[in-house]
C-alpha cells in the first residue's frame, strides 16, 4: 500500500483518508504480527529466551493495534 503522502484515499481511490489510513494501519499490523509468529517460533528454536520476548511484545503491540484499528474503522462505517 505505497502511496503518495496525502493523496492515497479520496483522490485516488474514492475512498475516505481517514479509512484508507485505518485499514493501511490495520493491514501492517496483522501483516507483522503474522510475520513476528514466526519470529517467535525461530528464537524459541534457537533457545533465545530474549529474542522470544521481545517478538512476543512485538506480536502483543501488533495485536493491539489492529484491534484498535478495527475499532476506529467499524466507527467511521456506522457513521459514515
Amino acid at each position: 500500500m505505497s502511496t503518495i503522502p496525502g493523496t492515497a484515499g479520496q483522490s485516488i481511490t474514492g475512498t475516505p483518508n481517514e479509512m484508507y489510513d485505518l485499514v493501511s494501519v490495520l493491514y501492517h499490523a496483522l501483516e507483522s504480527g503474522t510475520t513476528n509468529a514466526q519470529y517467535v517460533q525461530d528464537a524459541r528454536q534457537a533457545g533465545n529466551n530474549d529474542l522470544e520476548q521481545f517478538f512476543l511484545q512485538i506480536q502483543r503491540e501488533d495485536s493491539a493495534r489492529a484491534q484498535k484499528a478495527q475499532e476506529l474503522l467499524g466507527r467511521i462505517v456506522r457513521h459514515g
